[in-house]
């Protein structure tokens, strides 16, 4: 059986969440880029395998390198049988898809469907899919009502979305999705941004499963995150929603920023390299302080700066020019970006 993917793709009611497994039976490489959000990955030819096949189907011939890549797919199939496939029971029902819906998930799904199991292929595999989600990306995103968290540099905004999603409001934490926090500074340790067919992805999974009767709440962003792009018609929604705005003393906003980036403190060549892509934005007189300040190892000093000098009139600025609804934005006072004020303040909103 082929799903046709223009089923399954729309907000609400979906059947992708009829099977128990979505199983991509691409390269690592392909599966790297992008995937279902959720899907696991069970080669039917690894990196090297496809590279071999397809050098051999346009150097020797289609048909050896059929017979050889028919060889080397039954014996991963195998692999995969032995090992994750081997505790599934006999109503598990699994959706395989490939690139293009053609042999490597043809050839999985025949032998899984041989042993028992209710296997489905994707329709046109992962192109349809990549189709289908950037035609949704242009409708879903007009269906939801959002509400905007606005502050600046270090106000609580990510800790904020996290309690509201703690208390099952929906939340679309798009640096979370971005594996980014946003600035020059955004990196995070130990985890590269995925690609952006990947982040469109996660955003349209995100957004697939949101109910158009309650709102969504969002972090106010750029046009980017790191070196992603938020989908445009997201953009602009976001744009144009009602705004929640954080208000956060200085003080605690600079006592926040210490401990959120301790990983930029204890790497401070890493850091200057960082503030020297600045010199476009501002004099070297104002980037060599803050080397400076690094080199002395004024922290506190440092990030005050950064955040009077750079970050908090870069932000009035973009929010000014960029969302129309900022200066009617809902009030929300945070004085210490502790859990339990910070939880006070996600109750306060859904009250609203």
């Amino acid at each position: 059986m082929a799903i046709d993917l223009r089923q399954i793709c729309s907000a609400g009611m979906t059947e992708l969440e009829d099977f128990d497994e979505v199983v991509d039976v691409r390269s690592p490489a392909e599966f790297e880029i992008d995937h279902v959000p959720g899907a696991v990955n069970c080669p039917a030819l690894d990196n090297e395998e496809r590279a071999r096949v397809g050098t051999i189907y346009k150097q020797v011939s289609p048909f050896e390198a059929r017979k050889i890549g028919a060889a080397l797919v039954a014996k991963n199939v195998a692999r995969h049988l032995d090992t994750h496939f081997a505790t599934r029971d006999q109503r598990w029902r699994p959706l395989i898809y490939c690139w293009r819906g053609g042999k490597r998930s043809a050839s999985m799904a025949h032998v899984l469907r041989e042993i028992g199991w209710a296997a489905a292929t994707l329709a046109g595999g992962y192109q349809s899919y990549r189709r289908a989600v950037l035609a949704q990306l242009e409708d879903l995103p007009l269906r939801f009502d959002y509400r905007v968290i606005c502050g600046p540099t270090g106000s609580g905004k990510s800790r904020l979305l996290q309690a509201l999603a703690a208390r099952d409001a929906q939340v679309l934490d798009l640096e979370a999705l971005a594996k980014h926090r946003g600035s020059v500074l955004g990196d995070v340790p130990g985890a590269p941004q995925p690609s952006q067919k990947m982040f469109e992805s996660l955003v349209w999974h995100a957004l697939r499963h949101f109910d158009a009767a309650r709102p969504v709440f969002v972090e106010a962003e750029s046009r980017r995150i790191g070196s992603l792009r938020i989908p445009e018609h997201l953009l602009e929604r976001m744009r144009v929603s009602p705004c929640i705005g954080i208000e956060t003393p200085a003080a605690e906003r600079v006592r926040f920023l210490l401990a959120e980036y301790r990983h930029l403190l204890e790497e401070p060549a890493w850091l200057k390299t960082l503030l020297l892509r600045l010199t476009a934005l501002h004099s070297r007189e104002t980037v060599g302080r803050w080397i400076g300040q690094i080199d002395a190892g004024d922290w506190q000093v440092l990030v005050a700066d950064l955040l009077a000098t750079h970050y908090d009139p870069a932000y009035q600025r973009s929010m000014e020019k960029n969302y129309t609804r900022i200066a009617d934005a809902t009030p929300i006072e945070l004085s210490r970006l502790e859990h339990d004020e910070i939880d006070a303040g996600a109750r306060a909103l859904l009250l609203r």
